[in-house]
């Protein structure tokens, strides 16, 4: 059986297993078993679950590279999935654990997406389990992380949905092919251009974009707003010392001169007479079910959390048992919802136990209206629960209202008495409101709802009132605010813009590429970045930000879902589609390219000089505006440099490949890692080449400490000591710039040793220890120091591995230290002696060993 997250694994397994005895495994992923009936017969159940999906989708390799690869091809891109986890080694524990199982029971999220990884899961177990007779594999449905739920799904297995499945493998495909072609496309363009654009990537999405230009759209409608005087009349009365608000039935006028008119004849007049008073019962209605979109737009326009965020703490909730998933379309609750017994199990709650019993006294009415979509019930409650027990904070403030707003769909309507009277003078009529609540209803626990008492003095129809003054009140029009982020939500809802599942993403990924600013009140403002960007996409074709676009391919999706349409034909149409927008909108980038330019400045007159180009010889440019890049104006070209770091010249020094000037990058934080790199080869790795960081491609790109070239002497072949004992992939090299602390740093994570502190100078060695093949190290002791005296010698040559003085006075961090086995060598197989012989990367491409040099 497997879950989509740890936790769930474990309630699912403590709920199924009862008052069997449960045991657990820890290991990568943790299995846990019992035993129990399995189609009414004697089973052992093994529980296990992923970390969210198991596989992610990318291009073939030689796709990748940014530079040899045109975007316009990446439309008929093969493409291929790989585990989106690979450190996890999901794969592998799902394969392990299926061996010897015969059945399989899918505990994934009731979603599209959760219907996908049943099908990655699937891939990586039925091969391995054991093959009986009849139905395998299984699907268990539900919407809560409770006993009865989990049991109920338990008892009513279905099968997996293949349609759902392959409509998130077209949308997967599609995302990534429009996306990645005209993010690539635009972000080498203008990066290649303009030096202040602080973005990382100009990036396009199916769904990010329509976004952002809601955003813009109503930018645009507020800086074209040109305001307009109006003028009204306001007579003023009172009754009983209570002064009355009239309102004018004309409203307002936009001509001074004739509202002056019906000032002076309704001042002429001197009293207003009550022409009608009219009384009724006004019904605030009680909310339906509580669905994703609702949620969200209270947690932005009441709570101040986004959207995002929001999703997150739902997400905590669900998985620890404290609500239904939160993933829901459905704002209507389905046939046989038990209501009754949700409700019973907070008749104890300490703040609304007593509302509940109340409720339960009367008799539950199940709300009316709302839609149900059929994925899942509306988000309600699912255990009761007090502020300590929720973790408090935000969490507590979330679970509160999906508590409060499922007790208030519950109850009754809200009812309240309104009064309106209707008074003239001089021609003209006025009017004032009043309302006086009833009954409460369900605003008792949703009190933010309810309806603010504002009674009217008695009065009577005919009746006279002086007027003590007229007012001749004079305003302007104002322009519409910026969207909310509950505006926002609600706009992607009504045109289709992403799911439920999605929206948030979406609204996130518009904030963290720059293109907008949360400001004051949750209001989504575009920066300079998003305004161009759109208002390019309008000049070129405007149907590429256009939500109605993304709404019909939504919607070509969901065909696929119920099996109408098939997953091929819908992908193949719609590339084709986005395939000759692509090169319309490459022909004519001038339009958009001519808004860049009044907005931005260009990388002529951006920067400062640095280093030297190795094809002119000229100084680059550093571009210190995110992203960070060297700039060559004489050559014209654009060099990636690594992100989330300082970097200034290296001694000077110049690469022996292509005379490229090196730089050194220094990342924050005192066990940082830092590296000298050529800018060039950082773009243009070597074939064999690790690869770090972001470089020019989407894939990073290679320092020195990654260069596979002998003649670099900054390459892992001269600085390498030996392969790195936590990644089983680096290799430990000298940081060279790490005086007084000296260090060796894994070139691939981030495990690193700090050398003893009486050091005064380090250098690699070029012989190798006879027991393990590390690279010895030139260790050079400072003068009568402790370290100079036990080795007899202020120059000595050891091994970092095999020494067990030196290796007692280093300092492991970010990672396990060394294991050392008697008669030399290491406790994982003596890898230094297998392939390239204590290289990092000799077990996959042996170009070279240290001691072949």
């Amino acid at each position: 059986m497997v879950a989509e997250k740890p936790s769930l694994a474990l309630s699912i397994a403590s709920f199924l297993a009862d008052r069997n005895q449960m045991h657990s495994r820890r290991g990568q992923l943790d299995v846990h078993e019992f035993e129990g009936r399995f189609q009414g017969r004697p089973a052992h159940f093994k529980m296990t679950s992923v970390i969210g999906h198991v596989l992610s989708i990318d291009f073939l390799p030689q796709f990748q590279n940014w530079e040899t690869t045109h975007p316009a091809s990446l439309f008929d891109a093969g493409t291929k999935k790989s585990e989106a986890n690979p450190k996890a080694h999901v794969c592998r524990h799902l394969q392990s654990e299926a061996k010897g199982c015969t059945h399989l029971v899918l505990w994934l999220d009731c979603d599209r997406e959760g219907e996908n990884i049943c099908f990655e899961v699937m891939e990586h177990t039925l091969a391995w389990m054991q093959r009986v007779p009849g139905q395998q594999v299984f699907r268990a449905r539900f919407s809560s992380i409770t006993a009865p739920d989990i049991r109920a799904a338990m008892d009513k297995l279905v099968q997996p949905n293949e349609n759902e499945a392959l409509a998130v493998d077209a949308r997967q495909e599609l995302d990534l092919k429009v996306g990645v072609a005209f993010t690539r496309f635009q972000t080498r363009f203008f990066q290649g251009r303009y030096g202040n654009l602080d973005a990382r990537l100009v990036s396009y999405g199916p769904c990010q974009t329509p976004t952002l230009a809601f955003c813009v759209e109503r930018s645009q409608s507020i800086a074209a707003f040109q305001p307009q005087p109006f003028w009204s009349v306001r007579p003023h009365a009172s009754k009983q010392g209570q002064a009355l608000d009239l309102q004018w039935d004309k409203g307002r006028l936009f001509d001074q001169e004739v509202t002056q008119l019906y000032q002076h004849l309704v001042a002429q007049a001197g009293q207003l007479r009550v022409a009608s008073v009219t009384e009724h019962e006004s019904r605030k209605h009680r909310p339906h079910g509580l669905n994703t979109v609702e949620l969200l737009k209270v947690a932005s326009a009441s709570m101040g959390l986004g959207p995002h965020y929001a999703m997150q703490i739902a997400e905590r909730l669900y998985t620890s048992g404290f609500i239904s998933y939160p993933r829901t379309e459905s704002s209507g609750y389905p046939p046989g919802f038990d209501f009754s017994g949700t409700l019973a199990s907070h008749r104890s709650h300490p703040i609304w136990g007593q509302y509940v019993l109340a409720l339960l006294q009367g008799g539950v009415q199940p709300p009316k209206g709302g839609k149900d979509v059929g994925d899942h019930p509306p988000i309600t409650p699912a255990c009761s629960a007090t502020e300590a027990e929720v973790g408090g904070g935000d969490a507590w403030r979330i679970y509160d209202y999906v508590a409060r707003h499922f007790l208030g769909s519950l109850s009754a309507d809200a009812v309240s008495k309104k009064t309106k009277v209707v008074l003239s003078a001089g021609g003209e009529s006025f009017h004032a409101e009043g309302v006086t609540p009833l009954r409460s209803g369900f605003t008792a626990i949703m009190p933010w709802k309810a309806t603010e008492a504002a009674a009217l003095p008695p009065m009577t129809e005919g009746e006279a009132l002086p007027i003590t003054s007229v007012e001749l009140h004079q305003g302007k029009t104002s322009p519409p605010d910026y969207l909310s982020e509950s505006d926002l939500i609600a706009l992607m809802e009504k045109h289709g813009i992403g799911t439920d599942a999605s929206i948030a993403v979406h609204i996130n990924n518009i904030c963290e590429r720059n293109y907008v600013s949360i400001q004051a009140g949750r209001k989504v403002v575009p920066t300079e970045l998003g305004n161009t960007l759109v208002r390019g996409y309008q000049k070129i074709d405007p149907e590429l930000c256009s939500p109605q676009v993304r709404g019909h391919v939504e919607a070509q999706l969901s065909l696929i879902a119920a099996g109408k349409a098939e997953k091929g034909s819908v992908v193949m149409h719609t590339l084709a589609q986005f395939a000759h927008k692509f090169r319309f909108f490459v022909a004519h980038i001038a339009r958009m390219d001519s808004l860049f330019e009044a907005s931005f400045s260009p990388l002529s007159s951006s920067g400062k000089p640095l280093s030297k180009c190795g094809k002119c010889a000229r100084y680059m440019k550093l571009i210190s505006a995110r992203p960070t890049r060297l700039y060559c104006p004489s050559c014209e070209e654009v060099l990636a440099l690594p992100q989330g770091g300082t970097i200034k010249l290296y001694k000077g020094l110049s690469c022996p490949l292509d005379s490229y000037e090196l730089v050194l990058f220094s990342q924050a934080g005192p066990d940082a890692r830092t590296f000298p790199l050529c800018p060039f080869c950082f773009n243009h790795p070597l074939e064999g080449a690790h690869l770090w960081g972001a470089g020019a491609g989407s894939k990073g790109g290679m320092p020195c400490t990654m260069c596979p070239h002998l003649g670099c002497k900054h390459s892992f072949l001269r600085q390498g000591v030996t392969p790195c004992p936590e990644c089983d992939a680096g290799t430990l090299v000298l940081d060279p710039v790490s005086a007084p602390k000296w260090r060796l740093d894994c070139n691939r994570c981030n495990f690193l040793i700090y050398l003893p502190l009486d050091l005064h100078s380090v250098r690699v060695s070029r012989r190798t220890c006879e027991e393990c093949d590390s690279n010895l190290l030139k260790l050079s002791w400072k003068k009568g120091s402790a370290s100079a005296i036990r080795a007899g010698s202020e120059d000595q040559e050891a091994c970092a591995v095999c020494d067990e003085d030196l290796r007692k006075s280093c300092d492991v961090k970010h990672g396990r230290s060394y294991a050392v086995r008697r008669g030399g060598g290491r406790s994982r197989g003596r890898r230094g002696r297998r392939g390239g012989r204590g290289r990092g990367r000799g077990r996959e491409d042996p170009l070279m060993s240290f001691r072949d040099f």
